[in-house]
């Protein structure tokens, strides 16, 4: 029986989404139902007790993630979320203590972690091919201050939750999901207060650093990096949240995209896919490639950059 998709938010997310799945079979997933994200809550709440619908996917602004998120989870619908999950910490451990109170699957949209490039770079690290690791770093700069939804605080705008994000979950993916030593950042704000650019660096165990750098006003290299004792492995052509190549001690190998049937809005998006791949393939076995933990800890950390950054959102106060 195929996967049927409920679509929250009508936006260009949620139409490359749609896109992408229309590249799978339709006897694996269909779209059943798409909402605008302007629609109130009574049709949020028609939407959530929807019986033909197996999974939601939240395409929102972060913002609304906590509130929309948790009226689907309560009503005992599964949800696919976009990141960042949601605005704090207390915000992701409410949707994740929700999700596992009505026995549902819930999973961070974090869709780099579904492609084939990031499978074959957990492969090669479980076998050793870097060496042990010592350095990671991973870099994404996106010219953007003419986006509202960027720069503007109420939206949730900033560097960090919208693209930072990737680079951390890279990291996190990279040392299997432990929790860094040491954090420290600095970074630039807009006159709204959010971060236009910020740098970190992270400490892991085993003398392990991480270093990441974003930005919503430059362009980056965009590429990520994991530098071992045996020699570097590095994405290039980017950008890294999205990857079609990978360089491994100077051997190259191309992973080609799909083709659309309809013109999309973000880079590589036709490999939403796989992120619906994935959905469907956890809904019937086993746990995601993005779990509950790494975004719970993705959250603490952001949270911890946010602070020595000095950026304060209103939901950390509710």
């Amino acid at each position: 029986m195929a996967t049927r998709w409920g679509l929250c938010g009508a936006g260009k997310i949620s139409h490359d989404f749609s896109v992408a799945i229309k590249t799978l079979p339709p006897g694996d997933h269909q779209i059943a139902v798409i909402a605008s994200r302007s629609i109130d809550r009574a049709k949020d709440f028609e939407l959530a007790n929807d019986p033909e619908i197996d999974i939601v996917y939240l395409g929102m602004l972060h913002t609304e993630h906590w509130r929309v998120g948790m009226l689907f989870l309560k009503a005992g619908k599964n949800v696919l979320c976009e990141k960042p999950f949601a605005m704090n910490s207390r915000e992701v451990k409410d949707l994740v203590a929700t999700a596992k109170k009505n026995h549902v699957f819930l999973m961070e949209a974090i869709w780099s972690r579904c492609f084939h490039v990031y499978a074959e770079v957990s492969r090669l690290l479980a076998e050793e091919a870097v060496g042990d690791v010592k350095l990671v770093k991973a870099y994404f700069g996106s010219p953007q201050l003419d986006i509202p939804r960027s720069v503007q605080k109420e939206l949730g705008g900033g560097a960090l939750l919208d693209i930072g994000v990737y680079c951390l979950q890279f990291v996190l993916m990279v040392f299997n999901g432990e929790r860094p030593e040491s954090i420290q950042a600095t970074g630039v704000l807009l006159d709204s207060g959010v971060d236009e650019s910020v740098v970190v660096t992270m400490k892991f165990s085993r003398k392990r650093m991480a270093l990441c750098a974003f930005s919503i006003a430059a362009r980056l290299p965009n590429d990520a990096v994991i530098a071992g004792t045996k020699g570097p492995l590095k994405y290039v052509l980017g950008p890294m949240h999205c990857p079609t190549k990978l360089v491994v001690n100077d051997k190259e190998t191309e992973y080609p995209l799909p083709e659309p049937c309809l013109p999309l809005n973000f880079t590589n998006s036709a490999r939403l896919r796989y992120e619906a791949g994935e959905v469907r393939q956890r809904l019937l076995k086993g746990s995601p490639r993005m779990p509950l933990a790494d975004s719970v800890l993705l959250t603490e950390i952001m949270a911890e950059i946010r602070k020595q950054v000095g950026v304060v959102f209103n939901q950390d106060s509710q």
